[in-house]
This record gives C-alpha cells, structure tokens and sequence, in this order.
C-alpha cells in the first residue's frame, strides 16, 4: 500500500538520498532538516510504500499561495503514477489551509513533469532565463489558480 503523509525529521536521510538522485545540484540534510524544524512556511509530504520513503514534495506557503519547492520519485520506481499521488497530496493541504494559487519552475527539457504539472491545473506562464545553475538551462514558470483550474482533488 503507498501513502501520502506529513514529512519528518525521520524522513530526512531517505529524502536526501532520492533527491541526490534526482537533482544535479542536490539540496542537502542540513537544507531539509532546516526546512522541518524551523520553516513555518514549509509543508513537505513523503510517499511511504511498504514502510519505505519512495517519493516526496513540498512547497512554502507565502501569504495565500504555495510555490512548489521540490518533487522527486526514486528513481527505481519512477513511471508508474507515484508523482500524481504526490502532488494531489501537495493539493489537498494547499487546499485545506485556503491557497488560492501554486506556482513552480520546472526544466525547460522536463516534459514529463510539466504533462503532470498540467493535469493538474498548472498552465506554463513565462521563462526564467538560465535558472539552473548546473547547466544553465532555462525554467518553466507554471501557475495553478484555484480559480481557473478543474477541481482534481
């Protein structure tokens, strides 16, 4: 069975080790455990199956709108739906605490996570030139306005 649930400090070495696998640039231990301790904007979700840490997501909550920070799947079990669950699990608490809208940047070249990003709602809205510092690469600007998207939560 997978689960969505609230991230904790227990989690922060499992995460780490999916981001390092995920990002060029990686966000270290110190980074997450900062962002559970002591970020009152921060909510971040794991994705738990059989008691193991196979995804996760967060974003920061700014005033009535949530930017999406990070979302990542191991890689060992990437392609099989565990992205929706994690960002429907972003959804319901952006939902719960009245965020109105969402954004995030996501790679120019990563058309995989903008077609999840666009399921739910999100719409491509500009272009953060050269916003990746590993290689440069431009960044997506996508919104989700409660407003203007189909209710997928």
């Amino acid at each position: 069975m997978v689960k969505v649930r609230s991230m904790t400090l227990e989690d922060v070495d499992d995460v780490f080790e999916i981001e390092k696998s995920s990002f060029p640039i990686p966000w270290s231990v110190e980074a997450f455990t900062a962002e559970i301790e002591h970020n009152e904007k921060a909510r971040y979700v794991v994705l738990e199956k059989e008691e193991k840490v196979i995804g996760y997501g967060g974003f920061w909550k700014i005033l009535d709108e949530g930017h999406i920070t990070n979302i990542a799947v191991h890689p060992s079990v990437r392609g099989k739906g565990y992205g929706n669950l994690i960002v429907e699990g972003l959804l319901k608490i952006a939902k719960r605490e009245e965020i109105k809208e969402m954004t995030l940047e996501v790679r120019v070249s990563n058309k995989v996570a903008q077609r999840l990003y666009e399921k739910y709602g999100f719409k491509a809205c500009g272009i953060r030139p050269k916003y990746y510092q590993d290689n440069g690469e431009d960044a997506v600007i996508m919104w989700r306005s409660e407003k203007h998207s189909e209710e997928k939560i």
